[in-house]
């Protein structure tokens, strides 16, 4: 299979997905907008972008790609750890602390504020489109006093020394990429990191109804089915207009979802499923341990 992601290589994306699909072809593209586009025009078969991070929340160029320029599916979803590290290149190593320019995405540079406020206080932060597009762009300049924010694969593909570890201000941080295809190709659950199945659902509330929220969240509760996450993102119509993406905690059924599709009908909102999908989880063993220490550090080992 041909497979995009957000490039250039060595992107968490990047990492997801060699994790995933080891066997497959893959495609890095330097935008989230470049993937869905691609997929769009047939180039690849699947694409897999990041949708959100758990210290940063929602990436929401692909929220909003998902629901205002494409219609794609969602057919699965990976959960992978985070570790962000410091490097430079390598002829910069001995001087890193004279750094005068750090390049990253702006959420790389969010999750690192602790460090780099107190051993880079003052320095100048410039975003990326992504961590391993920071990796890249010190690797080709290496005149520059800079230092990029990425993890380790980077250092390895664009020949960078890593000067700090796990710089990251918290240790149990992950983010969720979703996989999209066309033609809702299957994706293998029979592997270890298969955890389970969400459907996630778009809402859009009826205009100027007092209550209504209520009654869409009443209408998965009475039927006890669990939400993982609930969002409000702007319609682009005007102030105060929203939809909401509800992740539902079971595989779409015969029952209880179309039930519950039916009944917010009744109340004119307008519904739209998504996907149902298999969701994994990448590193769980590590995410835990890494947890762990970081509550024991903070004083939370009882």
């Amino acid at each position: 299979m041909m497979i995009g992601f957000l490039g250039p290589k060595a992107t968490f994306t990047d990492i997801a997905v060699r994790e995933m699909f080891s066997m497959d072809v893959t495609v890095p593209y330097s935008t989230i907008p470049d993937c869905f586009d691609a997929l769009m025009r047939d180039e690849i078969e699947l694409a897999v972008v990041p949708l959100e991070n758990a210290l940063e929340g929602s990436v929401n160029i692909t929220l909003d790609y998902l629901v205002h320029e494409v219609d794609l599916p969602i057919i699965g979803e990976i959960i992978s750890p985070i570790r962000q590290h410091f490097m430079v290149h390598p002829e910069n190593e001995v001087l890193w602390k004279e750094t005068s320019i750090i390049y990253s995405h702006s959420h790389a540079i969010a999750q690192c504020h602790k460090f780099l406020h107190k051993e880079l206080k003052g320095i100048r932060c410039e975003s990326t489109t992504s961590t391993a597009a920071a990796a890249q762009y010190i690797k080709e300049h290496p005149e520059l006093k800079a230092g990029a924010i990425a993890n380790e694969l980077a250092a390895k593909e664009y020949g960078l020394s890593i000067v700090r570890e796990d710089i990251h201000d918290v240790h149990y941080n992950h983010t969720r990429f979703i996989i999209l295809s066309k033609t809702r190709l299957p994706v293998n659950k029979n592997q270890p990191s298969f955890k389970g199945y969400k459907t996630t659902v778009m809402v859009t509330l009826p205009a100027d109804r007092a209550g209504a929220l209520h009654q869409v969240l009443s209408a998965f509760a009475w039927r006890k089915l669990n939400l993982s996450k609930i969002e409000s993102r702007p319609m682009k119509t005007g102030l105060g207009n929203y939809f909401f993406i509800i992740d539902v905690d079971m595989k779409q059924d015969d029952v209880l979802i179309p039930g519950v599709v039916a009944e917010l009908e009744a109340l004119d909102c307008k519904v739209k499923i998504l996907g149902s999908y298999p969701f994994f989880q990448l590193g769980l063993e590590e995410a835990l341990t890494n947890g762990m220490t970081e509550m024991a550090n903070r004083g939370f080992n009882g």
